[in-house]
């Protein structure tokens, strides 16, 4: 299996709020439109929680991504050499610790909207 989007279009990095604006024409204005800012906001912040020192929110999202046997490869957005960078260092951090994947598999959501 081969996971696209890990961090669901930014929002799995922890960075954006419910104030975050795209420019005129951004295809992100259609993705997040309604309450599917907010949402995306709410349900990453309800993670932040669970950071342990030295985990950042993109490595929270790889790392479990990671640690599913079905998925072989992902396909994370990388727009600066730092991401790749961080990309790479998560991933030969490996999974996360299994009690963490448990506590990650209570936060799943089933998004409803229009894409």
């Amino acid at each position: 299996m081969i996971a696209r989007v890990p961090f669901d279009e930014g929002s799995l990095t922890g960075t954006l709020t419910g104030d975050t604006r795209w420019p005129e024409g951004d295809w992100r204005n259609i993705y997040f439109a309604g309450d599917r800012l907010a949402d995306s906001v709410a349900h990453a912040d309800g993670l932040k929680p669970l950071l342990q020192p030295g985990l950042s929110m993109p490595d929270l999202a790889l790392r479990f991504i990671l640690g599913q046997p079905a998925v072989s490869t992902m396909i994370p957005g990388m727009r600066r050499v730092a991401h790749v960078e961080a990309n790479l260092a998560a991933s030969a951090a490996g999974p996360l610790p299994e009690r963490l994947m448990m506590e990650l598999r209570r936060h799943r959501w089933d998004r409803m909207g229009p894409l």
